[in-house]
């Protein structure tokens, strides 16, 4: 009976899981207002773009689909081609991918990656390594309904080689997400990691030799890293990564570095570091859009959009931390117009 009593206490005392986004749902959402605003703003005679953005960031997405339905309800027209008829330029992009679901959101990511001439790698590793199982599951199925291709089918058409093994591994959704860790197999994975790149050392220095005598070579297998960093827990990972620091001079991300070239080692580099800290990786990811001359409006865009509602709240902490700046500054000097107020709406009121 003890047992009993503790357990439905704890169910009674659950917690729901701490909230990380930007963005929650409005408190006391009415859609038909919503509806009524936007509808004034894209009528109105200039277009009243601050209408649109200050009701579209202060929308949680479900709250967005709900606007969309009752928009089309209302006046019989979708209201992504409403606003896309009277929006330009970067706001029309952030608005469109603001009433785009998750899922969609993240197809038209890939699509846009993998669609015309070259393939932007980076973006297709950014949203495979941050994504959980679930998301990444969601994703192949909008993106099969949207473009009629499968994941699997670009990825085979645009990449090859170890790069597109890796991608497979990741489309497999198969990472554990669990936070128990074994300690056995953490210390096991850093020993075959450590193993590996011995194995790498030499074939490189092989490598060296059958270049200059003018041989034909084979590439390495790295499929032991691949399987090990696709399949293991954030926290799992974590310990081999410590375990692999006792037992080698650099760590995994450092030996990784020396050992790979191309887009196969920023792959896997961009996979631990999501392992590490997804914040770090995004704050990373947004310092380099604003770093220099120039701005990657494209990069502020997806991101602020995308982790909006997971964890924009811990990037926005974590790029203060990093860079001794806050988020909402850079966006402010490198940024200007509408642009500006919607990317800094998507920060959240403070």
């Amino acid at each position: 009976m003890a047992f009993f009593r503790k357990f439905f206490k704890d169910i009674v005392t659950h917690k729901k899981p701490e909230f990380h986004g930007t963005i929650a749902p409005y408190p006391n959402f009415n859609p038909r207002k919503d509806v009524i605003f936007l509808e004034e703003a894209i009528n109105s005679r200039n277009v009243d773009e601050d209408t649109i953005i200050s009701v579209l960031v202060q929308r949680s997405n479900e709250q967005r689909q709900e606007i969309k339905r009752a928009f089309e309800a209302d006046t019989g027209k979708s209201l992504a081609d409403e606003l896309k008829s009277e929006l330009r330029s970067h706001l029309e992009d952030v608005v469109l991918a603001l009433l785009m679901k998750p899922a969609q959101y993240d197809a038209f990511i890939i699509r846009k990656a993998t669609k015309g001439f070259g393939t932007n790698e980076d973006v297709i590793v950014e949203v495979l390594a941050s994504r959980t199982n679930q998301q990444i599951r969601e994703l192949q199925e909008a993106f099969k309904e949207e473009y009629g291709q499968t994941m699997e089918e670009v990825i085979d058409s645009e990449t090859d080689g170890d790069f597109a093994l890796a991608l497979h591994a990741m489309l497999k959704a198969n990472k554990n997400e669990g936070h128990i860790v074994d300690l056995a197999l953490a210390k096991k994975d850093a020993r075959v990691c450590h193993l590996m790149s011995d194995i790498m050392v030499c074939f490189v220095f092989v490598l060296q030799e059958l270049f200059e005598a003018g041989e034909e070579h084979k590439d390495i297998d790295i499929s032991v890293f691949i399987d090990i960093l696709t399949t293991r827990s954030g926290p799992q990972l974590t310990q081999t990564f410590k375990h692999y620091s006792k037992i080698s001079d650099v760590n995994l991300p450092k030996a990784l570095d020396m050992e790979l070239r191309g887009d196969i080692e920023d792959c896997l580099i961009d996979i631990v570091k999501c392992s590490w800290s997804k914040p770090a990786f995004f704050a990373e990811r947004l310092h380099k859009a604003m770093e220099g001359h120039g701005t990657c409006e494209d990069t502020l865009m997806r991101v602020l959009v995308a982790r909006s509602e997971v964890d924009l709240k811990k990037i926005i902490s974590e790029f203060e931390l990093m860079y001794g700046k806050t988020l909402q500054q850079c966006i402010l000097d490198d940024t200007k117009g509408h642009l500006e107020k919607i990317l800094l709406g998507l920060c959240g009121p403070n």
